[in-house]
């Protein structure tokens, strides 16, 4: 980061700090939002992580997750969170757009603010930026902004236990996006005493029952493969919404069941919500997704994990997703 001396010079003094991170916050928002809630307030700073929506059940067990605001649930609280902070901490996203009504609230605000993400072509809003595409997540970043300020002997159990889990949730169980670097500091991590084996079990095998039978009609009923392209595509109705009475955070997860099969180098996971239909996009190797979310559905997000959204209903957004695939048959095909 630019100019981090300048920023450990602010933070010297206590202060009134907001966090927030992206709508419909997953584990990498949830735990390097919390991460660095725990470690700023060990300078006696005024804390409040504050986001645009709920975040899911799978993260909720983390320590201070009871403690974060949300927008859609408070805008008033939130809103004056925000307008009385002397500084913000922006997480996980590279668009004040990407927090929707709460962003509106902190554009035009002079309060100092800190991007810290590791998603392409970031808006130039903050003040100060810590911001790496190689990172395999924000949660990484947060280690890496500790260390730059020099202070990676305030690492605690519940800091590390918060980034372990970003960490794990973003790399898919360290399947993606890995490097030496991110071995090095999971393994700082561990050193805390974190127990590693019990967070997978919290994060991973806490599905209810009604999550496996959702699981189970993706597979058996909403899911199509189209060889010839390498591409699955699962979608689900709003019908399907009010039968399984899903939730926020009820779908995660479900578009990477494509990719386990032999020869799949494109999923598709897309949805019918009330005024809108939603992408979500995952891809192997150098086939980038990110590139057909932002060129066709107004989105983006990684190379390998994108996502983006349709106004032409269900079925013409999967039409449309169909009738784009022979622009990309080459670098699909060529993925091996």
């Amino acid at each position: 980061m630019e100019n981090i001396n300048e920023l450990r010079h602010l933070l010297q003094q206590p202060r009134n700090i907001v966090i927030t991170s992206h709508r419909n916050p997953d584990g990498d928002a949830i735990g390097s939002s919390l991460a660095l809630y725990h470690f700023l307030r060990k300078y006696d700073h005024q804390v409040q992580v504050v986001f645009p929506s709920e975040y899911p059940d799978f993260v909720a067990w983390l320590p201070g997750a009871p403690q974060i605001l949300i927008y859609d649930n408070d805008p008033q609280r939130s809103t004056e969170a925000v307008q009385a902070a002397d500084l913000i901490f922006c997480l996980d996203f590279n668009s004040l757009d990407r927090i929707d009504k709460l962003g509106e609230a902190i554009a035009p605000l002079d309060t100092t603010k800190v991007l810290i993400d590791h998603h392409l072509d970031p808006d130039y809003f903050a003040d100060y930026m810590l911001w790496r595409v190689g990172a395999s997540s924000t949660s990484e970043l947060i280690y890496d902004f500790m260390e730059q300020l020099e202070a990676l002997e305030h690492l605690d159990a519940s800091i590390g236990e918060c980034l372990f889990t970003g960490i794990l949730t973003d790399t898919g169980s360290f399947k993606y996006s890995t490097s030496p670097r991110l071995f090095r500091v999971v393994a700082d991590l561990l050193e805390l005493g974190i127990d590693d084996t019990k967070i997978q079990d919290l994060v991973f095998n806490s599905m209810r029952e009604k999550h496996l039978r959702l699981l189970g009609h993706c597979l058996k009923n909403r899911m199509e493969i189209i060889p010839e392209y390498r591409t699955g595509i699962i979608s689900l109705t709003r019908k399907d919404y009010e039968y399984f009475d899903i939730q926020r955070g009820d779908t995660e997860g479900i578009v990477n069941y494509l990719l386990k099969i032999k020869g799949i180098k494109m999923a598709a996971f897309i949805t019918e919500q009330p005024t809108i239909v939603k992408i979500s996009l995952r891809s192997k190797g150098e086939l980038s997704v990110e590139e057909i979310a932002r060129k066709h559905f107004k989105g983006g997000g990684h190379k390998n994990a994108a996502g983006g959204a349709s106004y032409k209903g269900l079925r013409g957004t999967i039409h449309q997703l169909k009738e784009i695939l022979p622009q990309y048959k080459e670098a699909i095909l060529n993925e091996d």
